[in-house]
C-alpha cells in the first residue's frame, strides 16, 4: 500500500511539473526483416509492468507520452511489458520473469529461498502468461531498463546454464526447468537501457555531502528522497543480500558479473545515457534542461565523486559522467566482457555492441516524467535493426 501511494504522489507531482522536451532519434539504417520475434521489456528498480494496475494510469514504457507497447504493436512489432518485483534481487526477478514467459508458478528455488529466508513459490501465471509460446523456435528479444538489465542478464545465465546449487538441493522431479539450463537458444537478443552493469556510485555517496540551500534545491532533495524511499530493501525477513539495492552496489554488481557469462549465440546491445556536462575543472554537472528534478542532486554528487569501494575498486574520474542515477561508463558493458562500439556493418553474437550514448537522463528511455521524451522513433529504429540482423 505504501509503495502504491508513493507512486501516486510521484505521478501527481509529475503532472504538475511536467515540461516538454524532445529528443531526436538516432537513425539506424533499416532493411528487410529476417525475424520478428517477440520483444519483452523489463522495468527497473521501483518500476511496474502490464500486470500492475498503475500501468493503465501511467505506463512505465511511454509514461505521459502514451503506452509504448501499444504503439510498437501497431507498427507490426510484438511487444510485451513484464512485471517483476520492484525491489527484488536480480535472481528473484529472473525467476518471476521466467514464470510469466512460460505460464508457470514462480519458483525461486529450494536452495535460494531457504538461504535467503523467504517463500519458495510465488505468483501463479498458468492461466495468464505474458506470451503464448517460447522455445528455441519461438525465440524472444529481451530489453531491460536500469536494474531490468541485471534481471534479463540473470535470466539468460539461468536459461543457458541453470543452477548447480539448485540441482544439488532439489530432487529432479521438483526442480524448475529454469534451473536445469540448456535453453540458451531460446533468446535471440538482449538489450540493456541505462543499466548499472557494474553498479552505481550513487550508493557510495554520503547523502548529506551537499546541503540544500535554495528552495529549488530543497525541492530537488525532497523528490530525490521519494526515489530513495521507493528503493528501500524488502522488510519481510529475508537476508539483506536478496534485494535490488544490494545488487547495485559496485562491489556486489562486480561479483554478480563473475557469475553471468556473455552467451555466444545471443546478440548483445547496451544503451548508456548521460544528462551531465563537463565543467572547467573536469568534473560533471547536471544539464537541468534534460535531467529530471528527481535526479538533479544525485547527478551533481556523482559528477564530482571519486573514491574506493570497500573491496578496493577505484571509482575514478571516468565514473563522473552520469544520467542522474547510473554512471555512463557502468551502462556500457560488464567489466571484462568482450565489447565494442556498435557498427551496423559488423554486428556479431557473443559480444556487447555499445550503442551511441543517449542524450538524456535515467528516465529518458522510458519516455520521461517531468522532461517528456518522444522515444517512439528511437525504439522503432532499434527494434527494426534487431529484426534485420
Amino acid at each position: 500500500m505504501k509503495k502504491v501511494k508513493l507512486i501516486s504522489v510521484i505521478i501527481c507531482v509529475a503532472v504538475l511539473l511536467s515540461a516538454c522536451s524532445s529528443q531526436p532519434a538516432v537513425k539506424i539504417e533499416t532493411g528487410n526483416w529476417n525475424t520478428n520475434y517477440k520483444f519483452v521489456f523489463v522495468h527497473g528498480l521501483s518500476g511496474w509492468g502490464s500486470y500492475d494496475s498503475q500501468y493503465k494510469i501511467m505506463p512505465y514504457w511511454g509514461m505521459f507520452g502514451g503506452d509504448l507497447m501499444n504503439y510498437l504493436n501497431e507498427q507490426g512489432y510484438d511487444c510485451y511489458a513484464a512485471s517483476v518485483s520492484p525491489q527484488g534481487s536480480a535472481w528473484d526477478r529472473a525467476c518471476e520473469l521466467y514464470a510469466q514467459l512460460t505460464g508457470s508458478i514462480v519458483d525461486y528455488g529450494r536452495e535460494h529461498s531457504e538461504r535467503c529466508k523467504h517463500e519458495r513459490f510465488g505468483t501463479d501465471y498458468r492461466e495468464n502468461p505474458l506470451i503464448d509460446k517460447w522455445d528455441s523456435e519461438n525465440k524472444i528479444n529481451l530489453l531491460g531498463h536500469s536494474f531490468g538489465g541485471a534481471t534479463v542478464r540473470m535470466l539468460s545465465q539461468l536459461m543457458a546454464n541453470g543452477s548447480e546449487a539448485e540441482k544439488k538441493a532439489t530432487d529432479e522431479e521438483e526442480l524448475s526447468d529454469l534451473f536445469k539450463g540448456g535453453k540458451a537458444d531460446w533468446i535471440y537478443s538482449l538489450t540493456t537501457l541505462a543499466a548499472p552493469h557494474n553498479g552505481t556510485s550513487a550508493y557510495n555517496i554520503d547523502s548529506d555531502a551537499d546541503k540544500p540551500e535554495s528552495f529549488k534545491e530543497r525541492v530537488q532533495t525532497f523528490l530525490s528522497g521519494l526515489v530513495s524511499l521507493a528503493g528501500k530493501d524488502n522488510d519481510d525477513g529475508r537476508i539483506k543480500e536478496d534485494n535490488a539495492s544490494y545488487d547495485m552496489y559496485i562491489d556486489n554488481a562486480l561479483e554478480m558479473n563473475e557469475n553471468i557469462e556473455t552467451l555466444k549465440n545471443v546478440y548483445y546491445f547496451s544503451v548508456p545515457c548521460t544528462s551531465t556536462l563537463p565543467a572547467d575543472d573536469g568534473t560533471y554537472y547536471p544539464d537541468e534542461s534534460k535531467t529530471e528534478i528527481l535526479y538533479v542532486k544525485s547527478a551533481k554528487l556523482m559528477g564530482k565523486y571519486t573514491g574506493v569501494t570497500e573491496k578496493g575498486f577505484v571509482i575514478d574520474e571516468s565514473w563522473q559522467q552520469n544520467d542522474g542515477l547510473v554512471n555512463t561508463i557502468s551502462a556500457t558493458a560488464p567489466i571484462g566482457a568482450e565489447q565494442k562500439e556498435y557498427d551496423k556493418n559488423n554486428v556479431k553474437t557473443g559480444i556487447w555492441n555499445i550503442m551511441p550514448t543517449y542524450d538524456g537522463d535515467h528516465m529518458s528511455l522510458q519516455g520521461g516524467m517531468f522532461k517528456k521524451n518522444d522515444v517512439r522513433e528511437y525504439y522503432l529504429n532499434l527494434l527494426d535493426m534487431i529484426n534485420c540482423l
